[in-house]
C-alpha cells in the first residue's frame, strides 16, 4: 500500500494506488442500469501510471514473497506479505488475465488468513488490494466484489488507521469517490471527502494522500481547498524526498513527479477561471 507504522511495505515499497484504480472502470457500468443500452464490448480499463521499467524489481519481490510462504504456509506475516507482493506486481499487470490471476492469488492467500488471524489489519487490507485488482477485470461483476472491498477496508482501518500511511481511510476515500452513487453502487462525495481528508490527517508526511486530494479538489473543481492543498503539498516535497529514499521508492517518485506536473497544470486552469 507495514510493520505497524510501515507495514505496507514490499522490502519498503508502498503500496497505495490499487483501490482507487479499481473505480475507475465503475462509472461505465452506469451503462448497465436497467433501462440503459447493453455496450458491445468491455470497455478499455486504464491501468495503474507506474511506469514499466519497475516491474522486474516487483517480480523480484513476488519470486522472493512465493518462497518465503511455501517455506511455511501457516506463517501469518509470510501469507499477508505473499498477498501485498501479488497486489503490487499486478500494478505493472499488461492485461486483464495477467491481472486477474495476481489478484486471484493474492485472495487465495489472504481469504484463509482472515479466518486464521480475523483480528490482523494486515490480512484484511491486503485482500481488500487484491479485491481491487480483480475488480479491475470484472467489467459488469465489479460491482459484486466492491461490497466486500469496503467492508474489508473498514475491518482493517478499524484495527490499525494508520497501516500503509492511513492506506484502509485513503482507499475508502477513492472508493467512494470514484463509484457511481446510490442506487447503483456505494458511491458519496460525503463519504469520500470525509475519509480523503482523515488520510491526511493520519498520515501528513505522505505524499499520496496529498496527491489524492488534490486530485478530487480538480475534478470537483473546489478552488479554495485545492490552492491551499498545492501549497501544503509543495512545502512537503522536500522533506519527504528526504525521507522516502532509495530505490524501493522510485517507482512512487516516478509516479508522483508526473502527477505533480499534471495537477500543477491542471490547477493553474483551473484557478485561473472566474
Amino acid at each position: 500500500m507495514k510493520r505497524s507504522k510501515n507495514c505496507a511495505t514490499l522490502n519498503s515499497t508502498p503500496l497505495h494506488r490499487g483501490v482507487g484504480m479499481v473505480v475507475m472502470l465503475l462509472g461505465l457500468l452506469a451503462l448497465a442500469a436497467p433501462g440503459a443500452p447493453a455496450p458491445k464490448k468491455q470497455p478499455e480499463i486504464p491501468l495503474a501510471s507506474f511506469s514499466q521499467e519497475f516491474a522486474e524489481s516487483a517480480q523480484r519481490q513476488l519470486v522472493g514473497a512465493r518462497k518465503q510462504f511455501q517455506a511455511d504456509t501457516t506463517a501469518v506475516t509470510a501469507a499477508w506479505e505473499l498477498g501485498r507482493a501479488c497486489f503490487w506486481r499486478a500494478e505493472f499487470a499488461t492485461s486483464n488475465e495477467e491481472r486477474a490471476r495476481l489478484g486471484e492469488e493474492g485472495i487465495a492467500v489472504c481469504r484463509p488468513l482472515i479466518i486464521r488471524a480475523p483480528t490482523l489489519p494486515e490480512g484484511h487490507y491486503y485482500l481488500a488490494m487484491n479485491l481491487g485488482q480483480l475488480a479491475r477485470t470484472k467489467w459488469l461483476d465489479a460491482l459484486g466484489i466492491v461490497k466486500e472491498l469496503e467492508h474489508s477496508l473498514g475491518l482493517a482501518g478499524a484495527m490499525n488507521p494508520r497501516l500503509d500511511h492511513a492506506g484502509p481511510d485513503r482507499c475508502l476515500g477513492l472508493l467512494y469517490r470514484d463509484a457511481p452513487g446510490w442506487p447503483l453502487s456505494i458511491g458519496s462525495k460525503t463519504k469520500a471527502r470525509q475519509h480523503l481528508l482523515k488520510a491526511v490527517e493520519l498520515a501528513p508526511d505522505f505524499p499520496e494522500n496529498h496527491f489524492v486530494l488534490i486530485e478530487t479538489w480538480l475534478g470537483w473543481k473546489e478552488k479554495k481547498r485545492l490552492q491551499h492543498d498545492l501549497d501544503v503539498l509543495n512545502a512537503l516535497l522536500p522533506k519527504a524526498r528526504r525521507q522516502f529514499t532509495g530505490g524501493e521508492w522510485a517507482a512512487h517518485w516516478d509516479d508522483w513527479e508526473r502527477r505533480w506536473k499534471d495537477a500543477q497544470t491542471r490547477a493553474a486552469e483551473l484557478l485561473k477561471r472566474k
